[in-house]
């Protein structure tokens, strides 16, 4: 076996091992995942388009949201370059997966999704943390009616009301700060990411914030309009916020359905820059 086959064998073995119980992992999400990885750092146009999905969202980390033909017509330059040195998770939740790569305060999300045709990129977004800790949270203000209470989104199925429900209850849990409420409603694996904040955060650390009073960055904000994505046990939410103060955000969430309730698996937050 030469250097690179066992390299490529390492990697899938560690990505196996973090990948949640009762999710196998899945080949074809990961090898999607490099060939990708490849496409973009040699700017492979045609190899892009077999792996790039019909509805994807594609952010960098000032905002800037690209769709599939804007990404083909110039390929972005990547605000992680080579993953070398970096530290790389994914899950497998069934048709839907991600992958995060983290490496310093630069942040990478891709989310896959399984298609007829194979897996494909449905989101790539980046966030680049702050360098020091903010002076202030954008959020939602003193009275949290939007997100908290009710959000402008039309259901259009079972599924969909259903996430929308559990995304407005853990809104309300983050900004009153009630970790007891907040820790049953995301996963194990969740982490938290935003252009506002200056740390990765988890279930444990997410909690110890509230315990203490603190937001550290992250604060529910009033949602402008969102999409969703279902795919069984997992559903993809991509929105547009727009805080009390700051930039508007671009967020990208993850939903799982574990023990007949939906939990939050992952919420990356970009500034839209203006």
């Amino acid at each position: 076996m030469n250097l690179g086959s066992f390299a490529a064998l390492l990697t899938r073995s560690l990505i196996a091992a973090i990948v949640p119980l009762g999710f196998g992992q899945n080949a074809g999400m990961i090898s999607a995942d490099q060939a990708f990885a490849q496409a973009v750092a040699h700017a492979d146009r045609v190899a892009l388009e077999k792996l790039l999905d019909a509805d994807l969202t594609w952010t960098d980390a000032r905002g800037r949201s690209r769709s599939k033909s804007q990404v083909l017509q110039a390929v972005p330059h990547p605000l992680i370059p080579n993953a070398k040195d970096a530290e790389t998770t994914a899950y497998d939740y069934g048709d839907l997966g991600d992958s995060q790569v983290t490496l310093g305060r630069a942040h990478v999300l891709r989310v896959w999704v399984k298609r007829p045709d194979g897996w494909k990129l449905i989101v790539y977004q980046e966030v680049m943390s702050r360098d020091t800790p903010p002076a202030f949270t954008p959020g939602a203000g003193k009275e949290c009616q939007n997100p908290c209470k009710s959000i402008p989104f039309s259901p259009k199925t079972e599924t969909e009301r259903d996430v929308a429900l559990a995304y407005s209850k853990l809104e309300a849990a983050a900004h009153a700060r009630n970790s007891a409420a907040f820790g049953p409603m995301v996963a194990d694996e969740f982490v938290a990411l935003s252009s506002n904040s200056d740390k990765l955060q988890t279930r444990r650390s997410r909690m110890q914030e509230f315990d203490r009073s603190k937001d550290g960055g992250l604060a529910p904000t009033p949602l402008v309009s969102a999409r969703m994505f279902s795919f069984g046990p997992a559903v993809l939410m991509v929105s547009e916020h727009k805080p009390d103060r700051g930039d508007p955000l671009h967020v990208t969430r993850v939903w799982i359905k574990r023990g007949g309730n939906w939990m939050e698996a992952l919420s990356y937050q970009t500034a839209v820059a203006r």
